[in-house]
């Protein structure tokens, strides 16, 4: 079978990052099952969703007791940046049909975004850039799903008395940290994270909603101090 050389290329661009997706895969497949899930609806769930932080926060939200709804609204909230990448690649994915760019869509991630946009700096004509996002987002997406298959079938064979549900947690800590990178958003963590402990008595699991909501106003309110200092 030939495939299209911008396919190619975007393959061969998204190398350096697949071995992450696979960890991640493997860790969020890993803790879907430690935490109860049979290993047929894990599967299901990472290519449903296909999404990992979402995944991760619905499934700690689930394993702690909350509503599916509380847990299908925090994955909703997460996913939110996909409307603004949706909007920026809107225009580069313009050749594709309206079929295709259904497929497109469920396929977008925060690499395959990152690693397109890149790959446009590039002078592609209009096909040229629906074949390399293609390219970006299969790879990313072949490379989840082993990694997702691969933490099931570990998952199934790890005893229950590990406690493995506790790498939701860590997970989560191995993504926010490196993102503290100024005071605002050293400012919305703090903030989030005081109040989701302030708050986890609360029915439904409501702190995590209140703790997104004052992280993002200390967030905000901390970036609006530093910009009128700036002045």
């Amino acid at each position: 079978m030939h495939l299209h050389p911008q396919f190619l290329a975007a393959v061969r661009s998204c190398l350096p990052v697949l071995p992450g997706v696979l960890t991640f895969g493997a860790i969020s497949g890993v803790a879907m099952v430690a935490a109860g899930m049979p290993y047929y609806l894990a599967m299901l769930m990472s290519v449903l969703v296909y999404a990992g932080n979402a995944q991760l926060a619905a499934l700690q939200l689930l394993t702690s007791g909350s509503p599916v709804a509380i847990a299908i609204l925090a994955a909703l909230v997460i996913n939110l940046r996909f409307c603004i990448y949706s909007l920026s690649m809107a225009p580069h994915l313009a050749a594709a049909s309206p079929r295709r760019r259904a497929l497109l869509s469920y396929l977008l991630t925060d690499n395959g975004y990152a690693i397109a946009l890149r790959g446009y700096e590039r002078a592609l004509a209009a096909e040229d850039k629906v074949w390399y996002y293609l390219g970006c987002s299969a790879a990313i997406w072949v490379t989840w799903q082993i990694g997702s298959l691969t933490g099931v079938l570990l998952g199934t064979g790890i005893p229950s008395a590990w406690h493995l549900e506790f790498s939701i947690v860590l997970t989560f800590l191995g993504i926010v940290v490196p993102t503290i990178r100024d005071r605002a958003v050293a400012a919305a963590a703090c903030a989030s994270g005081i109040t989701a402990v302030l708050t986890w008595h609360l029915p439904l699991r409501l702190g995590l909603l209140i703790a997104a909501a004052a992280g993002i106003a200390a967030g905000m309110l901390t970036e609006t101090m530093l910009g009128g200092s700036r002045r």
